[in-house]
């Protein structure tokens, strides 16, 4: 509708200034040497319209009819490229690996992307497990400008899923992870640190991952107890000056977790200094019995320590139906021979948490209570489990 508004008002219009033209044709003089012209301005103007339609015709007819004809086989292979790419693109989503590699290669040479093309058929090489092949795709697509990055990215995820886990680290190095590398790249450096158990290397991509939010926050709470674990058993397989390392290494907050303080005490035992191992354990033990700790103290404290014992009762009243606190206090009563209390504990644990090793830990202090029926019957539980 506007356009029809717009033509009818140029036709109005020239219908208005049309009898003026005609009036007031104008004059038009042209000198050049010899040649003289004189014409009216409104020829002029047309003339000029009309030349310039001609110019215009002539240069069409040149560039596209006569230099372009030139190139005509350059944009047939062109346009083979195109179509092979989308016939390759179309296989890759019907997951068609074969028909894709062959089209993605096909349409590599020519085509406006070839390092697309090239990642492509190296995907498709991958899922058909020819290793060769995949390999050498990746190696023309580096050669493409701006391509390493996807083309190692690519590789890294690869060499990663055949389990070549040192020639995978290689590549990945090449792309130096930092907070500014994109997400995948992230998310692969961690798959990989995995992996290789790299807990070093976890360790320094931890704050990274934390404000990239390439974890959620239950998923990086686990990652960090996991990395950090680790680290403090690895310290404590060798001397007591890492272990102390790997413990500064913790925010103080991470030092007062009971599941670091349970690695830590056990390390501190290792290298002779179970007494500073026990006053760490007393003074979480005040704050509340968390199971790392419970689970903990048996394997650390024995018959003479009587302190930590001492602190683990005050919690009886409120643990009581703790199946971890039950746990400890049998097996720090099997320690001082006290049969009977180890017997009413394990008898707690199996009512609240039944598992096989507490069945069979009541039948062995029912058999040295000559309780044989008793203990059969326990055996018998356990052997359900």
């Amino acid at each position: 509708m506007i356009k029809m508004l717009i033509l009818l008002g140029i036709v109005l219009i020239g219908l208005c200034i049309s009898p003026w033209l005609v009036g007031n044709v104008g004059y038009v003089y042209i000198a050049a040497g010899d040649y003289q012209i004189e014409t009216s301005l409104v020829f002029a103007v047309i003339a000029l319209i009309v030349l310039y339609a001609l110019f215009q015709l002539v240069k069409w007819v040149v560039f596209n009819l006569i230099l372009r004809s030139r190139f005509i086989p350059q944009r047939w292979r062109q346009r083979s490229a195109k179509k092979h790419t989308l016939l390759g693109a179309l296989a890759l989503a019907e997951e068609d690996w074969p028909a894709a590699e062959r089209a993605m290669v096909k349409g590599a040479d020519n085509g406006e992307l070839p390092a697309l093309n090239l990642l492509a058929a190296a995907r498709a090489a991958q899922h058909q497990h020819k290793i060769l092949e995949r390999d050498q795709y990746l190696d023309r697509a580096s050669a493409q400008p701006g391509a390493a990055n996807a083309v190692a990215t690519t590789r890294t995820r690869y060499l990663l899923k055949q389990g070549q886990l040192t020639l995978a680290r290689t590549e990945l190095d090449k792309l130096e992870p930092t907070s500014k590398s994109k997400a995948p790249v992230l998310k692969l450096a961690l798959e990989l640190y995995r992996a290789q158990e790299d807990w070093p290397a976890l360790k320094l991509l931890l704050p990274i991952l934390k404000k990239r939010n390439i974890l959620d926050e239950n998923q990086f709470v686990a990652l960090t107890l996991t990395t950090h674990c680790a680290l403090l058993n690895a310290a404590a397989k060798q001397d007591a000056a890492a272990l102390e390392q790997c413990w500064q290494w913790l925010s103080r907050t991470e030092r007062n977790q009971a599941e670091y303080l349970a690695i830590y005490a056990q390390g501190l035992c290792q290298f002779n200094q179970k007494e500073q191992a026990l006053t760490l354990l007393c003074k979480k033990l005040r704050e509340s019995p968390e199971p790392a700790i419970l689970q903990v103290i048996p394997q650390i404290a024995s018959a003479e320590d009587s302190d930590i014992r001492k602190q683990l009762l005050k919690h009886q009243s409120t643990h009581e139906n703790n199946a971890d606190y039950q746990i400890c206090l049998a097996k720090l009563y099997q320690q001082t021979r006290e049969t009977k209390e180890a017997k009413a504990c394990w008898q707690h644990v199996c009512q609240l948490a039944p598992s096989k090793d507490a069945w069979l830990a009541l039948a062995r202090i029912q058999e040295q209570l000559g309780e044989q029926g008793h203990a059969n019957q326990s055996y018998r539980q356990a052997a359900t489990l």
